[in-house]
């Protein structure tokens, strides 16, 4: 193999699904996966037009590509067991009637639900204040447990809800998994005591009262890492170097964004881009 590239790291926010996208972006950056590796931040399916495509491609990748699951992800495994209903805007019709929907859907409760990769952090939505970074591996690691287990189909039945609100130390059960599961799955905004709030979905100037979006919360625990995440589509790009926000819309007509960790040291990233895919085959 013709290789005149150094072995490389990537971020990938939101795929949703559009697997044009992702494939022109990685021809972009001349991906390789004897060489290189992916980290793909969650919500790998649903709203785009290919979802099926997706999880085979990067099911495909093996370890070159390591995928942390986002709420969308979730809501299909959920679907695959019969546990919710397609609901307006779902796009995920396609696994669920594909011959390897059982092989796809084992392969996708397996994935992460945090990841650490020298000294940047990765989930898909936010981490609470209170959290450090050890502690949110472990506690990823918990669910994980529980979704590649025999007992996935109970915890999974038992995981939507917004209660409780704010993380315990004493918590157990169902609702220490819950919280976990939101906090890195759907956070956004928050209280300085970590009480969630899951109302809001725009950008931080529809910031609710008496909260601040995750990364802003005063004595984080995260703040001497790099945390990278998703989730965030209506975020206006950050700059700063103590979150990297990687969801940039590709499913509602923005862009697919990778950023190149490089082994130099904190700070040295570099952003590339694909057009949404569908929003220039509209146009054309």
């Amino acid at each position: 193999m013709n290789d005149n590239h150094a072995m490389a790291l990537y971020l990938i926010g939101d795929v949703q699904g559009c697997n044009d996208a992702l494939g022109h972006l990685m021809e972009k950056l001349q991906f390789s996966p004897s060489r290189d590796t992916m980290f793909l931040l969650g919500d790998l399916v649903n709203r785009g037009p290919d979802s099926l495509g997706v999880l085979r491609r990067v099911m495909a990748l093996g370890s070159s590509a390591q995928c942390l699951l986002g709420n969308h992800d979730l809501h299909l495994l959920a679907m695959h067991l019969g546990l919710h209903p397609l609901k307006p805007g779902d796009t995920v019709q396609d696994i669920l009637q594909a011959p390897d929907r059982d092989a796809l859907m084992h392969w996708l409760r397996h994935q992460s639900m945090a990841l650490l990769q020298g000294d940047t952090l990765m989930v898909h939505a936010g981490v609470l204040p209170q959290w450090t970074v050890s502690q949110t591996l472990q506690l990823a690691a918990e669910v994980e447990g529980v979704l590649r287990s025999n007992d996935w189909a109970s915890f999974i039945a038992q995981m939507y809800g917004n209660q409780p609100a704010r993380w315990y130390d004493e918590l157990q059960g169902i609702e220490r998994l819950r919280v976990v599961v939101n906090a890195l799955t759907r956070l956004r905004f928050c209280t300085p005591e970590g009480d969630m709030e899951f109302a809001h979905h725009r950008g931080l100037e529809e910031t609710p009262p008496g909260y601040l979006p995750w990364f802003d919360v005063p004595g984080r625990q995260t703040a001497q890492h790099t945390v990278a995440f998703g989730h965030w589509s209506a975020l206006k790009p950050l700059q700063r170097a103590d979150v990297l926000e990687l969801d940039t819309g590709c499913v509602w007509g923005g862009c697919l964004s990778a950023l190149q960790l490089h082994a130099r040291g904190p700070g040295q990233h570099q952003r590339v881009e694909v057009a949404c895919v569908q929003a220039h085959n509209t146009a054309a």
